[in-house]
């Protein structure tokens, strides 16, 4: 399960999510920033972009998609 922000929602049934980590340098403790984008199935069309979302990991859908979507967590304002 990972959690993340909508980027894009053009494509039919497919949705855009970045995924943002913090995390620790082991040896200069400055926090790094990276964020990565997956792809996910949205059968409805119900997340649009800007919303905060949850996917979980599924067998490949397409070339791009291995991931599925929960639930809108968060709606975009």
């Amino acid at each position: 399960m990972r959690r993340g922000t909508v980027v894009s929602a053009k494509p039919d049934k497919t949705i855009t999510v970045r995924i943002d980590t913090a995390r620790r340098h082991r040896r200069y403790e400055k926090i790094v920033r990276s964020s990565t984008t997956l792809h996910a199935h949205d059968e409805t069309n119900d997340a649009n972009e800007g919303d905060v979302v949850q996917i979980v990991e599924c067998r490949p859908l397409s070339r791009l998609k291995r991931w599925k979507l929960v639930e809108v967590l968060e709606r975009a304002k």
